[in-house]
């Protein structure tokens, strides 16, 4: 067996994606992967293929999300759940200083030990353009965030190729999927009962290499069979530019990118703003549940003594009514201003700082909105009308 280099492919049975588990569990890392939880697939710790979804399918549409057994389907024909890598790169609440009063003065106390290295199965083609996205706002943006750099530098990603897609998803029209990006340490394209894995680092090149010193039964892929693992997201995506389900499954969104940025700026006093307004809770369940939303707020929480406080940072969102302020006051006092607000930065002001969308088109706002509401619609409309209204205008004026 010749040694795994990056860009190289090898097939891996099962029994060898365990010895790959086993042997990022030897190195020290931490592994998480997908798994059956609370009537949901989501990202927790794991310890052994037989814990990760195999034979079960999620059935995705706006403000719906449900789970089904089908014992033809395969380890990963799941989609992308509730949890992304912002759940552990930037977490929900972390303690960033620690202070101590004693004798009347207030000390900082040594930071606690970082956590273990992390490694990651099972990460889709739009969290990792989720990553790089992230990875722009905290490490390249003329400030960089030490607590996101430590974990980032090591994480070890193990991503999948998509075969399938929910009825949310609209990676394509980002250009975010549903074929795994760059960044991965290792990939899994799943053809049949096997594997094909490509080696996308020397880190990556390293731990299959220990797998296979471990026992795993690891052949190189041949270039018919790379090519075919190659063709299962390319097909995929295909299918989903042409907007066509796969078997049972329904029909993935779109969005029409072109000018988006432009658009959304153009039409600030849109009416389609209100209406959604009508429907939204501004329950912050798109931000939580989205990739790259990376808004956060500080708090000082002291213990019963009133000796010792921790100060945490917490994820925050635009939707909340106290998190912009001014003189005391909210500086988006409605809700269709919050909307805006949200759908501006995410699809156009985001470009300006960051020279990218801040969108993969995960589709999990759409599936985790309470009432349903689907950012590619409410876009298309406003697309619909863009002209027509300043027309009308007009009209009136005259």
């Amino acid at each position: 067996m010749t040694a795994p280099l990056p860009g190289s492919w090898h097939w891996l049975d099962p029994t060898g994606l365990q010895q790959l588990i086993d042997a990022l569990r030897r190195r020290g890392h931490r592994v998480v992967g997908p798994q059956v939880a609370d009537g949901a697939i989501v990202l927790r710790d794991l310890a052994s293929v037989a814990e990760l979804p195999t034979g079960w399918l999620d059935e995705q549409d706006g403000g719906s999300y449900r789970l089904r057994h089908d014992p033809a389907s395969g380890t990963f024909d799941h989609v992308v759940g509730p949890h992304s890598l912002k759940n552990f790169l930037f977490p929900a609440r972390e303690t960033i200083a620690s202070f101590t009063r004693t004798d009347g003065a207030w000390t900082q106390t040594h930071a606690p030990a970082p956590d273990p290295p992390l490694a990651v199965l099972g990460v889709r083609g739009c969290d990792l353009a989720a990553l790089a996205i992230q990875d722009r706002v905290f490490l390249g943006s003329g400030y960089v965030d030490e607590a996101y750099k430590a974990r980032r530098e090591r994480v070890f990603l193990v991503a999948v190729n998509c075969r399938r897609a929910a009825a949310t998803c609209f990676c394509h029209s980002m250009g975010c999927g549903p074929a795994a990006g760059p960044s991965f340490d290792l990939a899994l394209t799943e053809i049949g009962s096997r594997f094909a894995c490509e080696v996308g680092s020397d880190r990556g090149a390293a731990v299959l290499a220990d797998a296979i010193t471990a026992g795993a039964l690891v052949t190189a892929c041949s270039e018919a069979e790379i090519e075919a693992a190659r063709g299962v997201p390319r097909d995929l995506a295909a299918r989903m530019h042409a907007r066509q389900g796969v078997a049972d499954d329904p029909t993935p969104r779109s969005l029409d990118t072109h000018g988006i940025r432009d658009l959304l700026m153009r039409n600030l006093e849109h009416p389609q703003w209100d209406e959604v307004a009508l429907r939204c809770l501004s329950c912050t369940n798109c931000t939580l549940v989205c990739p790259t939303c990376f808004c956060a707020s500080v708090q000082e929480v002291a213990d019963l003594s009133g000796e010792n406080v921790d100060r945490e940072r917490h994820w925050a969102s635009c939707f909340a009514l106290d998190h912009s302020r001014m003189h005391g006051q909210s500086v988006r006092s409605s809700t269709a201003s919050r909307y805006r607000q949200w759908v501006t930065h995410k699809f156009a002001s985001w470009i300006d700082q960051f020279d990218t969308s801040g969108c993969t088109g995960c589709g999990r706002c759409i599936t985790w909105c309470p009432v349903g509401i689907d950012v590619t619609e409410e876009i298309a409309v406003i697309r619909a009308t863009d002209g027509g209204l300043a027309s009308a205008a007009g009209r009136e004026a005259s």
